[in-house]
């Protein structure tokens, strides 16, 4: 086997323990699932997974790379939009988070689980979250060129954003529904969503 063939199988490899962990992730939960369990399900020996990664952290790591590369590659889009003093940019935000989130579901709440047992993992997942709310940071200087004053400075304002529409996907899309309360629809959650913080952002309406 030349060294471009082992290269190749190895990255297959950890794509496909990647992807297992996830499913089973979403079956039994982050803290119930076993490493025997992940390369069971992508049907390559327990021993494998020691080739890749250190533990379930380091393989969710590696999966929160995949994460942040994503979304670098959703902001590199000819659509995206960074004025956050109009409503448009803010909707086109939320809209993107609301889809990965759903699209992620699983992914997300296993992050959540091991960010809880696990320190080392909490710093770099709260690193994540930071580097991820300073890429748009930027967007707030349009609305302060508008004249208008936020709430706080650009970081914590920025901060307030994703912790709102962070927990308002986990509330729809991880945790069992509330009794008597109806979900919203995906456009419901986004417009009610975008409202909500462009009001925050701006003190006005649209």
């Amino acid at each position: 086997m030349t060294a471009t063939s082992r290269r190749d199988k190895a990255a297959e490899t950890e794509s496909a323990l990647k992807e297992a962990a996830k499913r089973v992730f979403a079956r039994k939960g982050y803290l119930n699932t076993k490493i025997t369990d992940i390369t069971k399900e992508a049907d390559r020996a327990a021993g494998s997974f020691y080739n890749h990664f250190a533990s379930k952290e380091e393989l969710l790591v590696a999966l929160l790379a995949d994460l942040a590369e994503a979304g670098d590659r959703q902001a590199a889009g000819e659509d995206h939009l960074s004025d956050f003093s109009d409503p448009a940019a803010v909707r086109w935000h939320v809209r993107q988070y609301w889809d990965f989130y759903r699209t992620n579901a699983a992914t997300m709440l296993a992050l959540r689980q091991a960010a809880m047992v696990n320190d080392d993992f909490a710093a770099s997942y709260a690193s994540f979250g930071a580097a991820q709310a300073s890429d748009i940071e930027s967007h707030l200087a349009h609305v302060t060129a508008a004249g208008l004053p936020l709430p706080a400075s650009p970081r914590l304002t920025i901060a307030m954003m994703y912790q709102l529409i962070d927990n308002f996907a986990q509330m729809w899309l991880l945790q069992p529904h509330p009794a008597g309360w109806t979900p919203p629809t995906d456009d419901e959650a986004v417009e009610a969503l975008t409202r909500f913080v462009y009001r925050g952002f701006t003190g006005r309406d649209y």
